[in-house]
C-alpha cells in the first residue's frame, strides 16, 4: 500500500510523529511525508522533525507565506502533481 501523509504547520508536525512511528514498523506500507511548506523557517519546521524523529519530508511544496487563499491555491496546485506522480492508495491530511 502506498500512503501519503500531509502536514504543514507546527501542530500538524506533532500529530504526524506517532503515525510515522507506527508506519516505520509496517513493512507493507510505503509512506511519503509531504510538507506543504507553510512553516518554512527552521525554527518553525526543521526543529520539529529533528526533535520528534519524523522522517525528512519526501516532498516539500514550498508554498511559503501569503494569504490563506494564496497558500491554499498553491498547496492544491502542488499537491495535484504529487497525486499524479505518486498515485497513492490513501492520503492522510493532518489538521
Amino acid at each position: 500500500m502506498k500512503l501519503i501523509l500531509v502536514a504543514g504547520a507546527r501542530p500538524n508536525f506533532m500529530k504526524i510523529a506517532p503515525i510515522c512511528e507506527v508506519l516505520k514498523q509496517k513493512k507493507e506500507v510505503d509512506y511519503y511525508v509531504v510538507h506543504t511548506g507553510q512553516h518554512y523557517d527552521e525554527n518553525m519546521s526543521k526543529i520539529f522533525f529533528d526533535q520528534l524523529d519524523i522522517p525528512r519530508p519526501d516532498i516539500n511544496l514550498n508554498v511559503g507565506s501569503g494569504s490563506h487563499a494564496v497558500q491554499t491555491a498553491n498547496i492544491m496546485m502542488g499537491f495535484e502533481k504529487v497525486l499524479i506522480d505518486y498515485n497513492p492508495d490513501l492520503v492522510i491530511v493532518i489538521l
